[in-house]
């Protein structure tokens, strides 16, 4: 895989290693979102197909990405949050059922969950990180794994950690909760585009992915994967065009009971949005040429050598094993001035993101050794003059 900085408007002095809180528009995407904006300018080119079949075919590419056979399960949303929440609204639990969620979870993917448990008088249990320096992720999946019980009526997670890249092991979780009759409900927006993912070896009764990320989608913008589970659930709004014969725009008042096949029922209301549909398709496309496998590989390739040398510093990050190479994160030594490192991070126009004591890394295509060498740089400086 080479090098697709010339594919961005990135400028060669800027080291954006933040993709993790928001990525970049690829040119092409940027282009595509232009010219969807100029079509709302000129209202009479817009036809009655153009309310549906690009949402198709994007659900199409995306199916693709996510292996999956059926890209009727696919729904478009607005936000990671509303997903989850579409989710929520169509469980019912028991008193005393548990919600599994993992530490320090992003909070979209914990306030849906702890209205349900309210609800139910349910529990959410949470698995916390282990406190090692060795070996952390796999134990971390270990004690995940313990957690499943007969009491486990949902497992929600994602497929590494937001904040700082542990992999889960979602095939031999999806595997514990099926043996007891959980769900699993994945939030993919760390992930999705990036990191390979296999609905069909997965099987995960939800996955939603916000599209602003790793999906290199404009903000407010998203897809969700809903399984049968959920084929007869009751969506967030009644939206004209999820129901049967939308299409028929004279017969609109011939109301419908009947809700289009799979996860159509549960796309947001105006989901022909035009502009955000027309970028994405762009921004998929090249992630099918791409594919998530190359660039895990690529952005291991780019930053080996240099994570070695982090290490040496003092500072922890995860084994290779349990970490995605698109995203880390590097505990940085108890004495270090978070401060002063923010400082030479700003002077040399290094972009991360601090969680805590955490340094979250984040990189992609338009990345670069020389970008992991100048992060070096500032570390080493900071570091050493404690």
């Amino acid at each position: 895989m080479e090098n697709k900085k010339h594919l961005f408007d990135i400028p060669d002095d800027i080291v954006y290693l933040n993709a993790a809180n928001l990525s970049p528009l690829p040119n092409i995407t940027n282009e595509a979102g232009k010219q969807a904006l100029d079509r709302k300018s000129r209202p009479y080119m817009t036809k009655a197909d153009d309310f549906f079949n690009p949402l198709l075919e994007l659900k199409s590419r995306y199916a693709k990405l996510i292996d999956l056979e059926e890209p009727l399960r696919i729904a478009s949303i607005p936000s990671a949050s509303y997903g989850i929440a579409t989710v929520a609204n169509n469980i019912k639990l028991h008193a005393g059922d548990e919600i599994l969620l993992v530490g320090n979870e992003f909070p979209s993917n914990y306030y849906s969950w702890k209205r349900l448990t309210d609800k139910y008088n349910a529990v959410i249990k949470t698995v916390k990180k282990p406190v090692l320096k060795e070996h952390c992720g796999r134990q971390w999946n270990i004690a995940i794994l313990d957690a499943i019980t007969n009491k486990t009526a949902v497992v929600a997670m994602g497929h590494i950690h937001w904040a700082d890249g542990t992999l889960f092991d979602l095939k031999t979780i999806s595997k514990k909760t099926k043996k007891h009759n959980a769900l699993l409900i994945i939030d993919g927006s760390q992930s999705v585009g990036a990191l390979p993912f296999s609905v069909k070896d997965i099987q995960p009764d939800a996955l939603i992915c916000a599209g602003y990320k790793w999906l290199f989608g404009p903000y407010s913008s998203g897809l969700a994967y809903y399984g049968p589970y959920f084929d007869n659930g009751i969506p967030i709004e009644e939206n004209w065009s999820n129901r049967l014969h939308s299409e028929n725009f004279a017969g609109l008042t011939n109301y419908e009971d009947a809700y289009k096949p799979f996860a159509s029922r549960y796309n947001v209301g105006e989901n022909a949005n035009f502009i955000a549909v027309s970028m994405l398709k762009e921004s998929i496309a090249l992630l099918l040429e791409w594919t998530p496998e190359g660039i895990q590989k690529y952005c291991h390739a780019i930053s080996k050598d240099v994570i070695e040398s982090i290490r040496a510093l003092g500072c922890n990050i995860e084994d290779s094993e349990f970490r995605s190479k698109h995203l880390f994160g590097i505990e940085l030594p108890k004495d270090t001035n978070s401060d002063i490192l923010k400082a030479e991070f700003e002077k040399r126009h290094v972009f991360v993101a601090f969680r805590g004591h955490y340094i979250r890394v984040s990189c992609h295509l338009f990345n670069t050794n020389k970008d992991f060498e100048t992060l070096f740089e500032c570390l080493s400086k900071v570091i050493k003059t404690n």
